[in-house]
């Protein structure tokens, strides 16, 4: 039975959201794993909600970094397992070094809570492969420190090594200033490590998953671990 674990650290508070959509939706046996435990059991993904971890005291996501149960997230990547940031996920994932560049006050700087429109640029992935390249998807965001930055041969090698995953566009699929609500470099909203065994992302695919929600978009990503 697939079984996907949902690491909650003081502060997040997504965990539930993403639970719900796993049993009430997937039919998926989903797990809370406290951050002070390890990934013990050969779970078929892990997942790190969004929220606010420690309060996004000194950097968001920078004190969660530094827990124990990323040590252990880390090995589990490291032998093939899925792992999967969402929002502060995404942060921490950046700030431990398990994906590359790093997440920024946005460039107007305000939390933005709205719909959005993404492009899925690579489908090459176990996470993207239910979509077709080049696909719009309306997906939420709802953060204040969604602005990716990196740095020229790291954006040079993200881009060689087809590991964005997402950027955000307008309606019709063009990256525009106007689309990217938080001056993400090249409108980023989403990118993978090497392998595309981690992937993060600012937008919340558990938003959009039932289409009570207006948009059931992102349920494809959600399902892609199981």
């Amino acid at each position: 039975m697939t079984n996907i674990a949902i690491i909650k650290f003081p502060g997040s508070n997504c965990d539930l959201d993403v639970k719900k959509i796993y049993e009430e939706i997937l039919d998926v046996k989903a797990e809370l794993i406290w951050y002070k435990q390890d990934i013990e059991k050969d779970y078929d993904g892990v997942i790190i909600p969004g929220g606010f971890s420690y309060g996004d005291y000194l950097r968001s996501g920078a004190i969660a970094a530094k827990t124990p149960i990323m040590e252990s997230i880390k090995e589990y990547a490291d032998n093939g397992g899925k792992v999967f940031g969402i929002c502060n996920g995404f942060q921490i994932l950046t700030e431990v070094g398990l994906l590359p560049g790093t997440l920024m006050t946005n460039k107007y700087p305000k939390f933005k809570c709205q719909s959005t429109y993404i492009r899925i640029e690579s489908n090459s992935s176990v996470f993207t492969s239910n979509y077709n390249e080049n696909e719009v998807i309306k997906i939420p965001i709802a953060h204040k420190d969604g602005n990716y930055i990196a740095k020229e041969k790291t954006y040079r090698e993200i881009k060689e090594n087809d590991q964005i995953a997402f950027k955000y566009v307008d309606e019709k699929g063009r990256t525009t200033q106007k689309s990217n609500p938080n001056g993400s470099k090249d409108n980023i909203a989403g990118v993978m490590n090497q392998e595309k065994n981690i992937l993060g992302m600012m937008p919340h695919p558990e938003r959009a998953s039932d289409k009570l929600l207006r948009s059931n978009d992102g349920l494809k990503i959600l399902k892609s671990i199981t």
